[in-house]
């Protein structure tokens, strides 16, 4: 059975050897929204960017208004620490996104 698992992690690591670490501006920008924006705004935000089901929005709102009692200095703490990393230039030639930022 040991063996089994490390022949398992060998191989994915020699097959999907080509992950980076880098992130769609647009995922960063939903999760900043997410954390400071209004219920509105980050309504707008989300129909602009991915347009989900009605389920998912609502959902999603849902969360937002618990963390919506965090104070906002400790949202723009977690904002700074957890959208910081993916500022970084997006390689991706896919990524409609990055097509309208450039």
């Amino acid at each position: 059975m040991r063996l089994s698992l490390s022949v398992l992690l060998v191989t994915l690591a020699l097959c999907c050897y080509e992950g980076n670490a880098f992130t769609c501006p647009g995922f960063a920008l939903e999760l900043k929204s997410f954390l400071v924006l209004d219920t509105a705004s980050y309504k707008t935000i989300l129909r602009i960017l991915c347009d989900p089901p009605q389920e998912v929005i609502q959902a999603k709102l849902k969360v937002k208004n618990c963390t919506d009692d965090i104070s906002l200095e400790n949202r723009m703490l977690i904002a700074r620490t957890m959208v910081i990393p993916f500022f970084f230039k997006c390689s991706q030639s896919d990524c409609l996104l990055c097509a309208v930022s450039d």
